[in-house]
């Protein structure tokens, strides 16, 4: 008997080739929650930020580039990954934030939608090629692929193309210390239903959604800077409370999404979390493997880019995943039968797991 399976058929990213380390920081003066100057030599905060975070240097697009382009040229790399027809796509789904913002401004621009800009940018004619957006915070790609799973299991598609892609260098506070954390980047897969022998793909999910102080964690604020414009708003957080809510609520809907897969804890092969803090990651898959009575070797299991990458928000595990196949991450590959744990968290606050076979 056949099983009808939802798979990765191709992989694609783009990660800017513009490095900016922490030592671009250390002249930057910043300010509190307060707009109050943070009185600390730069070094220092800059030390004090890696020291807790892991991020030693992030990527930025070029001036020119906008999040449409670099969603546009990971898809090019996916598509061409799976041998596909652009043609034959019956869905282009892009999780994203903030649109596409051109540099100099803060305006965030989604008229139309990024994944319209996709389409045309692919050069894709077929009407029946749905394109949107999807707004779920970093969780987005996640989410992405807990849609195209949903449409191509009630027959409603076939082959989908999911995005996740950012450029958050665009709507950072220059004056706020969380600046140093995000980054830009895209990354995009080609998912394929198919009937196959072997059961493979998406075998599982789980998503969880809280809104009630939590959805105040992540917010567009003023400037922390007291002489800027107070309507110009930015991306902030309030990282403790996003910290302690990740840590405590991920790990138990990553186990609701493996003991849907039936699977044993110890045949996963890897947990690709989202590069969000390196310490909260590490935190996150210790308390996961914790509630089945295992204490893991996070080395060994969970996979890591943030420190050169930063965080890219819903471009993170995408461009995480195209990297370990396209073997440019050392120490860690994926092979034909593993079993993958994709797990995030964000704003919203927002958590998704899928259990992935390869």
């Amino acid at each position: 008997m056949s099983n009808f399976n939802t798979i990765i058929t191709g992989t694609g990213s783009f990660i800017p080739s513009r490095r900016i380390d922490n030592s671009h920081f250390a002249r930057q003066t910043f300010f509190d929650r307060a707009q109050t100057v943070i009185d600390s030599p730069g070094e220092d905060v800059v030390r004090k930020f890696r020291d807790i975070t892991g991020i030693a240097e992030r990527r930025w697009v070029e001036e020119n580039q906008t999040t449409s382009d670099i969603a546009a040229i990971a898809a090019r790399r996916a598509i061409e990954s799976a041998g596909a027809d652009p043609e034959t796509i019956d869905q282009i789904i892009v999780a994203q934030n903030f649109g596409d913002v051109m540099r100099g401004t803060i305006q965030t621009d989604m008229v139309p939608s990024i994944a319209s800009r996709v389409k045309h940018q692919l050069g894709i004619r077929n009407p029946q090629c749905i394109p949107y957006d999807l707004i779920f915070g970093c969780p987005g790609w996640i989410q992405g692929l807990i849609h195209a799973d949903a449409f191509i299991r009630t027959g409603m598609a076939r082959r989908c193309l999911v995005i996740g892609a950012e450029t958050l260098s665009r709507v950072v506070d220059n004056y706020d210390r969380d600046t140093m954390i995000f980054s830009d980047g895209a990354g995009a897969t080609i998912i394929e239903g198919v009937e196959e022998e072997e059961k493979r793909g998406i075998i599982s999910f789980a998503a969880v959604s809280h809104t009630e102080e939590e959805v105040h964690f992540l917010y567009m604020g003023k400037s922390y800077n007291p002489e800027s414009d107070p309507d110009t708003r930015y991306i902030k957080m309030d990282g403790r409370k996003v910290y302690e809510y990740a840590i405590t609520q991920v790990p138990p809907a990553m186990k609701v999404a493996l003991d849907k897969a039936g699977i044993d804890i110890k045949d996963i092969s890897k947990v690709l979390l989202h590069q969000a803090n390196e310490k909260m990651d590490e935190g996150i898959v210790k308390r996961f493997y914790r509630q089945y009575g295992i204490r893991p070797e996070t080395t060994d299991v969970m996979p890591m880019n943030i420190q050169e990458l930063g965080n890219s928000s819903v471009a993170t595990i995408p461009t995480l995943y195209d990297m370990i196949l396209n073997q440019q991450l050392s120490n860690h590959k994926i092979e034909k039968g593993d079993y993958l744990l994709f797990a995030s968290v964000g704003a919203g606050m927002n958590i998704n797991a899928i259990i992935y076979k390869q």
